[in-house]
C-alpha cells in the first residue's frame, strides 16, 4: 500500500522501499510508472538483484505501479520540489514516454533510476543515493 500517502499525480517521483537501496519511479497516470530496470539477463524488477545495481546497462519501462511495488512499500516523493522547479507535467510525461523501451547507461554513482526520474521531472538529474 502507499503508505496511507497521497494517490500518486502524472509527475510524481514515486520512491519503493527495496531491501539494499531505494528505486525510484516516475508516475504518469492511470495506475503507470515509468522507470529504469537494470539489465541482468532478463530478471523482472522485483527480483534484481543486489549485483545487478552496478550493472552498466539499464531499460527504460512503463510498468503498472502495483506490478513494479509488488509487496514493497512506496510513496510520494518530491523531495527535490524545495531546490528544483518541476518542469511542467505534459512535458515531464511526454518526454518520459520518448525512452521507453529504449536502453540506458546505469551505474549506481552517477547515473542510477533516481537520476533517470529526477532528469524527467526537473529537466537535471540528482540523486542523494550516493
Amino acid at each position: 500500500m502507499a503508505d496511507g500517502r497521497r494517490h500518486p499525480q502524472p509527475g510524481d517521483l514515486i520512491e519503493i522501499d527495496r531491501k539494499v537501496y531505494q528505486h525510484w519511479a516516475l508516475y504518469v497516470g492511470d495506475g503507470y510508472v515509468i522507470n529504469v530496470t537494470p539489465v541482468d539477463e532478463g530478471a523482472p524488477s522485483l527480483s534484481v538483484s543486489t549485483t545487478s545495481i552496478f550493472t552498466r546497462k539499464a531499460k527504460v519501462k512503463k510498468q503498472l505501479l502495483k506490478e513494479v511495488v509488488g509487496n514493497n512499500n512506496w510513496r510520494v516523493n518530491n523531495k527535490y520540489d524545495r531546490s528544483h522547479t518541476p518542469l511542467p507535467v505534459k512535458e515531464i510525461i511526454r518526454s518520459a514516454e520518448c525512452w521507453v523501451d529504449e536502453e540506458v547507461p546505469y551505474d549506481v554513482l552517477g547515473s542510477n533510476c533516481e537520476h533517470f526520474v529526477t532528469m524527467l521531472r526537473y529537466g537535471e538529474g540528482v540523486s542523494d543515493q550516493v
